[in-house]
């Protein structure tokens, strides 16, 4: 495993922001026509968020971020990517949401130092973030560092279960308790080409049990935990289209979870 695994992912990562923003996945053009990036069940698990502040930690080019915002929270994007942080603020001034909605460069573990001590009603964590973190404890506790007495850590992720199929989706191939981080070189990120320059990327599986301990650990108090039988993409070829953004297991085949999410508050 490499020491440089900060400088490999955020390269990869700002690489990958050209290729995002120009996809048919992302659909940057639809998105400032009034496209919603947000999964159905996340508005109605979160509850109202108009006038609150939100802070969505590792954010990419923001979508979520600004969906957020469009159902009136005063929203705050941050991530490692400069190139990422770049497409969001100018997406936000596309829709006409600079004046609600924040972007700031930051590794996730330095936060609370990048906003000043800045406390938040809510703090959102989208798809896909986890896997880039090494300590778990650790990102759990700058998120708690970051909720205003009483507020909220909303998460949404890919369960954990999937890292362990192949690429049929139907069959177990990887060890659920490997907690190694994993060192790839892979020349493609998930929307398909051109190909990236900077390849190299690491990763680490984090259990259910290992996320659920870990914001338990920081003194949040979990009231939600819920697992979901869809996913937002086809990550694979068994999974049939039900609507826009969601994919799940045929009918009448034997389903798993495909994404999970956790409401938890602050209770200092």
């Amino acid at each position: 495993m490499t020491d440089d695994w900060l400088r490999h992912n955020r390269e990869n990562w700002d690489d990958r922001v050209g290729v995002h923003a120009a996809s048919e996945f992302y659909d940057l053009p639809g998105f400032r026509a009034g496209a919603d990036h947000l999964r159905p069940f996340e508005p109605e698990e979160l509850g109202e968020v108009a006038g609150r502040s939100l802070l969505h930690l590792q954010c990419h080019m923001g979508q979520d971020t600004l969906s957020w915002a469009r159902r009136g929270a005063a929203v705050t994007g941050l991530d490692f990517s400069a190139e990422a942080v770049a497409t969001a603020r100018a997406l936000a001034a596309d829709i006409g949401l600079a004046d609600r909605a924040r972007f700031v460069v930051s590794d996730v573990y330095e936060a609370a130092t990048a906003l000043a001590g800045e406390r938040f009603d809510i703090v959102y964590t989208g798809l896909g973030a986890l896997v880039w973190l090494p300590d778990l404890p650790r990102w759990a506790r700058v998120a708690a560092s970051l909720l205003a007495p009483g507020g909220v850590l909303y998460l949404v992720e890919f369960h954990p279960f999937t890292e362990l199929l192949g690429d049929d989706g139907t069959s177990v191939e990887r060890d659920y308790f490997d907690r190694e981080g994993q060192v790839y070189d892979f020349p493609y990120t998930y929307t398909g080409g051109p190909a990236l320059t900077k390849t190299k990327q690491v990763q680490w599986h984090h259990t259910l049990g290992d996320i659920v301990t870990a914001l338990a650990g920081a003194g949040l108090r979990v009231e939600r935990l819920a697992e979901h039988a869809t996913t937002m993409w086809p990550r694979f070829p068994v999974l049939e289209r039900v609507s826009a953004r969601e994919y799940r297991y045929p009918a009448g085949r034997p389903r798993v979870p495909l994404m999970f999410s956790i409401r938890a508050t602050a209770t200092a």
